[in-house]
């Protein structure tokens, strides 16, 4: 049985240390077997069966923190967008009252001695005056998480910066309360906690702006979606409706310069679809009768009349949202080791900042409490985890978006990691490095006894009796070669027609008043109706067998006149894909049932360093897993049904998103175009990705191993510290934003 997937959007988190919170408080609710609460993105993903939602909203709330249930189908606006705005209030606010507390710090140095300012700002009952509503109004916030925290028998970020606004209010209340000849400049510190507080409000706006722009991903892909769309009546008029309304048989009007509402096929009508916002196909593709869109993409020039097949949460555009989310909303193997930092960072920081206290009075500074105190409140303040929480979740949310726009659906955070690792890659034949189609390749006369465009209408004519895919490839591709002066009424009729099994297909035909027995099919067949074949014509169709085409003799009246050729031909992209992989130095295998014949020749076409051909569906997992045995990292590329078992053991799935649903679930990265240059920019993209997260651990980790022995030093003034705090957590996240402006060639 499937288990359920609730997504709670979250607000009121400080530090990734809040997040361990919140999955405590999940995983204690009935039926939830795994949570993964993501930092950056302030979203609870809940797996489990029989989830009830009321339950995990109170869980949430009695952790101290707030949740609504995730929706993108609904109206409802995104909380964290009201968060983000009471934020700026706050810090505001804040300024106003501290602007004034601040510019009393020219009065602390005597390098600033020469700057006037006014005795009324120096007096300690109106630096309380304005300190207080800072204190306990705008930085309740840090009071109610500390509260909380430590009733869950935790400690984060906001336990902190608690700790030292309120050591310096409640020192300088007391300093001007008992100490009245006490010279209030000299020692109060009412300006640090009023300004420690604004700077952290005003960094943890500019971090709420960072993060909501590195998921701005799934936001720009629910933008497609479009609202409204034409349906069509009974009686050929159309009205306009909610595209939610739409179902599927339902015909609907797309015109130029509309987005398609849903996915469909195409009745009537011609047109070219911009398809880049999906699968990152830069130029618009012709769509024509029969063909299928995909809501979300862009109808550019022509009409379109388009049957609904997929409505809701079965569309293309759902699925690439749900897989998108289900990577921004994983957690990364090479996050744990932040993980396991981020758990024990404030308890540890309150230890060193209560030796800092004990060095200063008992060492460093014997006696001199304002030193002793000005180091501790620095050390508390400049230290902070949300730099460590949001290191690797804000570098999956970014690498994860921009690919996803390049239409590279990574499905999990540990594959975007994975995929730069690997150095094999084995390749489907069918469907994957060739077109999966069959199609007409030779077509050439070996006598002159008939014109080639009579031999052609004949071939064509008789070929269409048949099902089989290659007879359809030979009448789809003799279209060129017909007579264009012949009317419809004089195509030729076909009589007697005969399959003979495994070798081909025969029958009597009239045409411009005359009567032809036509056979197509093997060398075998032709000799068995006493056909002569000469060595020149048996040596072309060999030649094109060992090409890896299957070549067809045509013999008209006994006679051999002419031979076509058919071949599931190589992707256009394919080659130059090939050769960006083997720049990277990796290793190119082919896995396929075919021949070995044609295994081969499409091999040594392609360049690939070994081909294992005649494998049987069940067998291609094995294969992956000998070339695992070996000790390789291997990535399986495949697009059908058989090769669902490959993907899924290979340590790296990829599913050609034009390829059977069954392909795509079992892979681990689908490429929404049928364009192998995605599995480079899939490495380059990992790869990019893997790099932008140890920059931003490396400086999460350097600015605490380096800031807080500085501030424990005395060298930093703590409202300096509070400063430093507040931009180390936005630096990391404008660091992995990089990500979104990053360029992936295509071709």
């Amino acid at each position: 049985m499937a288990n359920d997937v609730i997504q709670l959007q979250l607000s009121g988190m400080s530090c990734a240390g809040c997040a361990k919170s919140i999955e405590r408080a999940l995983q204690s609710c009935d039926g939830v077997q795994s949570v993964n609460v993501n930092f950056a993105s302030e979203v609870a993903a809940v797996e489990g069966n029989n989830l009830k939602t009321a339950q995990l909203l109170a869980a949430v709330k009695d952790a101290g923190y707030h949740a609504e249930l995730l929706d993108h189908e609904s109206d409802q606006s995104d909380p964290r967008d009201a968060a983000q705005q009471k934020q700026l209030v706050k810090f505001i606010a804040a300024a106003i009252l501290s602007l004034p507390l601040l510019y009393t710090m020219f009065g602390h140095f005597s390098w600033t001695s020469g700057i006037p300012v006014p005795d009324l700002l120096m007096n300690p009952w109106l630096q309380l005056l304005l300190a207080t509503p800072v204190q306990f109004i705008m930085g309740w916030q840090f009071y109610r998480g500390s509260y909380h925290a430590l009733r869950n028998g935790a400690a984060n970020m906001d336990v902190l910066v608690a700790l030292g606004t309120s050591a310096a209010y409640f020192y300088s209340i007391y300093l001007a309360w008992f100490a009245p000849d006490y010279h209030p400049h000299e020692g109060l510190y009412f300006e640090t906690s009023a300004v420690l507080i604004t700077l952290i409000l005003l960094g943890k706006w500019f971090e709420a702006r960072a993060k909501g722009r590195s998921s701005s991903a799934i936001q720009k892909l629910l933008q497609l979606q479009p609202e409204k769309a034409l349906r069509e009546l009974e009686n050929g008029d159309t009205e306009e409706v909610a595209v939610s309304e739409l179902k599927v048989g339902d015909i609907i009007q797309v015109r130029p310069g509309q987005a398609v509402p849903t996915d469909g096929k195409v009745l009537s009508g011609e047109s070219a679809i911009d398809e880049s916002m999906l699968t990152g196909e830069s130029m618009p593709v012709a769509k024509h009768q029969g063909d299928n869109v995909m809501g979300g993409t862009f109808n550019t020039t022509g009409f379109v009349r388009v049957e609904v097949q997929q409505v809701g949460a079965q569309t293309a555009l759902a699925k690439i949202i749900r897989v998108v989310e289900q990577a921004q909303n994983s957690k990364a193997p090479i996050q744990r080791l932040a993980d396991r930092v981020a758990s024990i960072f404030v308890p540890a920081v309150l230890v060193i900042a209560a030796l800092t206290m004990l060095i200063w009075i008992v060492f460093l500074a014997p006696g001199d409490w304002r030193a002793a105190f000005e180091a501790t409140v620095a050390v508390l303040v400049i230290a902070c985890p949300c730099a460590l929480g949001l290191a690797t979740p804000t570098s999956i949310m970014a690498g994860s978006g921009r690919a996803a726009q390049a239409g590279i659906l990574f499905k999990r955070s540990e594959i975007l990691e994975r995929t730069q690792a690997i150095d094999t890659i084995v390749f489907d034949k069918t469907g994957t490095l060739t077109e999966g189609k069959p199609k007409l390749t030779n077509f050439s006369l070996l006598s002159q006894a008939l014109s080639q465009a009579t031999v052609a209408s004949l071939v064509q004519a008789l070929e269409k009796q048949s099902e089989h895919p290659l007879a359809q490839a030979i009448v789809k591709g003799l279209d060129a070669h017909l007579n264009a002066d012949d009317s419809p009424d004089e195509r030729p009729e076909v009589r007697q027609f005969q399959a003979h099994k495994g070798k081909g297909v025969s029958a009597s035909l009239s045409y411009h008043n005359e009567s032809f027995k036509v056979m197509v099919g093997s060398l075998r067949l032709l000799r068995e109706h006493e056909v002569v074949v000469n060595e020149n014509a048996e040596q072309k169709l060999s030649e094109l067998q060992e090409q890896g085409k299957t070549a067809m003799a045509i013999a008209i009246a006994n006679e051999l006149v002419a031979y076509v050729a058919v071949a599931d031909t190589v992707r256009d992209t394919s080659k130059h894909a090939l050769k960006t992989l083997r720049t990277r130095g990796l290793r190119l295998l082919m896995l396929t049932g075919d021949n070995n014949k044609t295994a081969a020749a499409i091999a040594k076409e392609l360049g690939l360093d070994d081909v294992i051909a005649e494998v049987l569906p069940e067998d291609k997992a094995d294969h992956v897993k000998q070339l695992q045995a070996k000790g390789t990292t291997v990535a399986m590329v495949g697009d059908g049904i058989n090769d669902a078992p490959a993907l899924a053991v290979a340590d790296i799935g990829i599913a050609m998103g034009t390829g059977t649903d069954v392909a795509i679930e079992a892979a681990d990265i689908a490429l929404m175009r049928a364009d192998l240059n995605g599995i480079a920019q899939a490495l380059e993209m990992s790869r990019l990705t893997v790099r932008n997260i140890r920059q931003n651990l490396f400086w999460a980790f350097a600015y605490n191993v380096v800031g807080i022995p500085i501030a424990a030093s005395g060298l930093l003034a703590p409202w300096l510290a509070g400063g430093a705090m507040a931009l180390s957590s936005v630096s990391v996240v404008l660091n992995a934003l990089r990500l979104q402006r990053v360029k992936l060639s295509d071709r």
